[in-house]
């Protein structure tokens, strides 16, 4: 049954190191609509430079970006893990300037930093360290959070989400509605064996999102972005594999195609997933 229902944009800002993150805020206002919308009659638009912005020339990349993302804005999700971004002309990250930019104008804003581990090897140290300075200077300003994975972020957003919601005096509509209790996030993060976890994030970074699973005389291959994942022949071990498989199939995460079945795709629900793996 229809409604009508007041939107707020929810602007998601974030350096290029948070993609999985990215998905995961997405994923949490979905889940907040699906929950809470019809009787908030309130409606989340989750949005980004990436998908709201066009083209346009006459300013910096950042400016026109404040001007038809940012200032539209009502609620900003800032997350943060190994780098802070590239400078602007008046700030140390483009990320940043949409940051102060929002609190300086009243808005809301929830900030959030990973602990999640890093190769060291793939970390720009000066990024860091622009990175721990600008997280210093939030500490005297107000509150944020840290999380060590991606499902505890999950977890934690979304009861933060509906807090935020609840509490903010924005999304008053109504002094006299009853908002009800937080509640518990009801779509959990599949577990998943380490191998299936191996072979789901693998496949969704093929270009194609494939799985190759070929048997022959000597033993078995298991394909995915271009590695052979069975890098012995030893029986226990292909089937530790094959088992990860089967778990990737039962899960809907993967779609086996041919009767054969030794051709697999990612799902939509599997690509969701991978996006939240971290190897």
């Amino acid at each position: 049954m229809s409604y009508i229902a007041k939107t707020f944009n929810v602007m998601i800002a974030s350096p290029g190191d948070v993609a999985s993150e990215r998905a995961i805020v997405r994923d949490v206002v979905y889940e907040w609509n699906a929950v809470h919308s019809s009787i908030r009659k309130i409606v989340l638009l989750p949005i980004g430079w990436e998908s709201h912005a066009s083209p346009e020339m006459g300013a910096t990349a950042q400016d026109i970006i404040n001007h038809q993302v940012l200032q539209k804005c009502d609620l900003l999700i800032g997350v943060f893990w190994t780098r802070i971004g590239t400078a602007t002309d008046d700030y140390s990250s483009g990320t940043v300037e949409e940051i102060e930019r929002h609190i300086d104008a009243g808005r809301p804003a929830m900030l959030y930093f990973s602990s999640q581990p890093v190769a060291l090897d793939t970390v720009d140290m000066a990024q860091v360290e622009k990175l721990k300075q600008f997280k210093a200077s939030c500490r005297t300003r107000g509150l944020y959070e840290g999380y060590d994975s991606h499902s505890d972020f999950k977890a934690t957003l979304y009861r933060h989400l509906q807090l935020k919601v609840n509490e903010h005096p924005l999304f008053r509509l109504d002094a006299s509605l009853e908002h009800g209790d937080v509640v518990e996030s009801t779509t959990e993060l599949p577990r998943l064996s380490p191998e299936a976890r191996t072979l789901l994030k693998e496949a969704s970074m093929d270009p194609q999102g494939m799985i190759l699973h070929l048997r022959f005389g000597g033993g078995a291959e298991l394909q995915a972005n271009g590695k052979n994942l069975l890098t012995s022949y030893d029986r226990r071990d292909v089937a530790k594999w094959e088992e990860a498989l089967e778990e990737l199939v039962r899960l809907e995460l993967i779609l086996a195609r041919g009767e054969a079945r030794e051709v697999y795709e990612v799902s939509n629900l599997g690509y969701q997933i991978a996006d939240m793996i971290t190897l």
